[in-house]
């Protein structure tokens, strides 16, 4: 990856160990690691923009989409963002992985929960 590319990320979700503090307490965040693509960094850039509460994490291969509370895909406005279709289908195939609780609740919108309470209603 370039390094253009590296210092366009805002911020890193990654630290140094000396740096973390375990703590016993219950942790809000969710999120999706996408391969690097054209329609990952579409998505990337997206949320970014649209919801201050995401953090998003350049890695050579990968893109990381971090957040606190929830993460809302609209594949709609994705598609209208990316400039051609963006379906539940194809976004699941870009995700190599996530973290919380991903809920599609219909063709439009995934959804992932960080609060396990929030997402009870899924279920």
């Amino acid at each position: 990856m370039s390094s253009t590319a590296r210092n366009a990320t805002k911020h890193n979700i990654f630290k140094s160990m000396k740096d973390i503090a375990l703590e016993q307490t219950v942790s809000h965040q969710c999120g999706v690691t996408m391969n690097d693509s054209v329609e990952a960094r579409a998505i990337a850039e997206f949320m970014e923009e649209n919801d201050p509460n995401v953090t998003v994490t350049y890695n050579p291969a990968t893109i990381r989409i971090d957040g606190e509370g929830k993460l809302v895909f609209k594949m709609d406005e994705i598609t209208e963002y990316l400039g051609r279709e963006m379906t539940a289908e194809i976004f699941e195939v870009n995700t190599s992985t996530h973290y919380g609780r991903m809920v599609r609740l219909d063709d439009n919108t995934v959804v992932l929960f960080g609060d396990m309470n929030e997402v009870m209603e899924f279920i």
